[in-house]
């Protein structure tokens, strides 16, 4: 199997350990396992639960325990619809894994996680690139999705809340994606790691696993969930897809480790305390970088409506990665350049660490882009 240089986690690890204000960040600012069982109201049993912990493997596709709080996070999940992966990364690989085998039409959104469509890609797929414009606000074109759906397509794949964009499918707009897989005979694989912070309400909109009988949804505790260190995610779906995946699971996972179960089970027990400092953090932090923009000529963007990430469109003659490495070197400041999710000529901000080092790395961009006065 040859596949593309993963463009993003390329330049993640690569300067990622080298900057001293990490605007490229894509988690909720990390909890501590101090401040997770303080929202638990544990902190003093929790050493006593952890030494009578024997270190053996676990169960195998997650805690029932763990799999009935996952399965509480949606409308009409039982734990047969759960199973627990390695971060929604490894959620999304079982399922391309699983599904897709060479020749088959796979439909991905882009920009998106590069996952959907570099995997698919490496099986063989015939892989066609829904391209996501600003003039939609970065939403799938229905009509083009139509005529890309053809009769027996297998897979499609799309993120809602949207990453890098900010962008967010609601319900009815879920729907109209269900109903065209729906008249081709395609699963649809929902990415839904952003899922719990959006902008307006309680945070939550519907899941693709809720809305349609052949939809796929993966989530982690990385992202809303501000555990991205315990490396645990999960697919919901129906259940002769979790069967399915599971037995190509056996060949990589086995179990997380009781550990990440332990602690992930306890943060989303607690998720209305951990998913409010979460809506709190970014809705606080949006509010910054929208103002930020107003503010900088140079700069524009759709501004979201969900997710912790937004793309900055640009109006000045460097490439993004020049970009980006001379912003930098500089000034300390990371962005992820749009050149690694095929969007050249924008900017990738995460802005949902903590509020002082957004506000102070704004400026320290403020002060860069004079240079281009």
């Amino acid at each position: 199997m040859k596949i593309r240089n993963f463009g993003v986690e390329i330049w993640m690890n690569g300067y990622e350990n080298h900057c001293s204000h990490n605007l490229a960040e894509t988690c909720v600012e990390s909890l501590t396992i101090a401040q997770l069982l303080e929202i638990a109201g544990k902190p003093q049993s929790a050493l006593d639960d952890l030494l009578a912990m024997k270190m053996t493997y676990g169960a195998i596709e997650g805690s029932d325990r763990l799999r009935a709080a996952i399965a509480a996070t949606y409308a009409r999940q039982k734990i047969e619809n759960i199973v627990v992966a390695h971060g929604a990364i490894g959620a999304n690989a079982l399922v391309h894994e699983t599904l897709v085998e060479p020749g088959d039409r796979v439909i991905s959104v882009l920009p998106t996680y590069q996952q959907h469509y570099s995997i698919p890609a490496s099986y063989g797929a015939d892989v066609q690139i829904l391209k996501l414009r600003e003039e939609n606000g970065f939403l799938p074109d229905l009509e083009e999705l139509r005529r890309l759906a053809l009769p027996g397509t297998k897979l499609i794949a799309i993120n809602n809340p949207n990453n890098p964009t900010g962008a967010l499918m609601d319900e009815a707009f879920l729907g109209e994606i269900a109903a065209i897989a729906r008249a081709c005979g395609a699963y649809v694989l929902c990415d839904e790691v952003y899922r719990g912070i959006d902008q307006e309400g309680d945070g939550f909109t519907a899941s693709m696993a809720d809305l349609y009988e052949k939809g796929i949804s993966t989530a982690s505790m990385s992202k809303a969930y501000s555990l991205a260190g315990l490396r645990l995610g999960w697919i919901a779906g129906p259940v002769d897809l979790i069967h399915a995946v599971s037995i190509h699971r056996d060949y990589n996972t086995i179990s997380v480790g009781m550990i990440d179960d332990h602690f992930a089970t306890m943060a989303l027990e607690n998720r209305d305390k951990v998913l409010a400092r979460s809506r709190s953090i970014v809705r606080g932090n949006l509010a910054i970088l929208d103002a930020w923009v107003k503010d900088e000529p140079r700069i524009s963007y759709i501004k979201p409506r969900s997710g912790t990430t937004a793309l900055l469109k640009y109006d000045l003659p460097i490439a993004s990665e020049a970009f980006c490495i001379r912003l930098l070197e500089r000034t300390g400041v990371l962005f992820t350049p749009g050149s690694a999710m095929e969007m050249e000529g924008y900017l990738r901000i995460g802005y949902a660490n903590g509020s002082t080092v957004l506000r102070e790395g704004l400026a320290r961009v403020s002060q860069f882009l004079k240079e281009f006065d």
